[in-house]
């Protein structure tokens, strides 16, 4: 498994290098790796909608839920694993995870694009507008809350690690024969 986390790692850094438009300067590869991870599950989350609501007739609200629910796990295992590269407490990670997801469908899957519609927007455009909202939400989310053990960066150290402090120390053999303040009668 570590020779493919390496391996995604290395081909979303050099995708990361090759971006058009001078993207490169600001998109990085945790960046990529998100995109590409969200991507594939969101298409999981319509293979999942058709087949629960197409194939197995379950309700619309049942399928959107069971399919959305789904994929949004297989999209924070795969992120941690491979993206993130996590080893925070997965149990802490995922109830952030979960808040933070069930705090997207509310506020951008449904109220957003809800908001667009009654805007008079068309719903298809509200719910690409809301995705591409959702995206970014998520990936803060994830990167600064979720999975803020910032593992592989250079100087970086896991939340609540205490930083260490280089501390001079006076050593009484160099202080001999000094004067002292203390003791010296001036």
């Amino acid at each position: 498994m570590t020779r493919e986390k390496a391996r995604f790692a290395d081909a979303m850094t050099a995708v990361a290098r090759v971006l058009p438009f001078g993207l490169s300067r600001y998109v990085g590869p945790s960046e990529v790796g998100f995109l590409l991870i969200s991507f594939g599950t969101f298409l999981l989350n319509l293979v999942l909608l058709a087949l629960f609501h197409g194939v197995l007739r379950a309700g619309l609200s049942l399928a959107i839920a069971l399919a959305f629910g789904l994929a949004a796990v297989v999209n924070y295992v795969l992120n941690r694993v491979f993206n993130f590269r996590s080893h925070g407490a997965a149990g802490r990670q995922f109830a952030l995870f979960a808040a933070i997801e069930v705090s997207n469908f509310f506020l951008l899957v449904l109220g957003l694009t809800d908001l667009l519609v009654a805007l008079g927007v068309y719903y298809e455009l509200a719910r690409v507008i809301s995705a591409c909202c959702e995206g970014v939400y998520l990936y803060c989310g994830m990167r600064w809350l979720v999975f803020r053990d910032p593992q592989g960066e250079p100087g970086a150290r896991p939340a609540g690690t205490p930083v260490a402090v280089e501390v001079p120390v006076i050593r009484a053999d160099v202080l001999e024969g000094q004067p002292t303040d203390a003791g010296s009668g001036a």
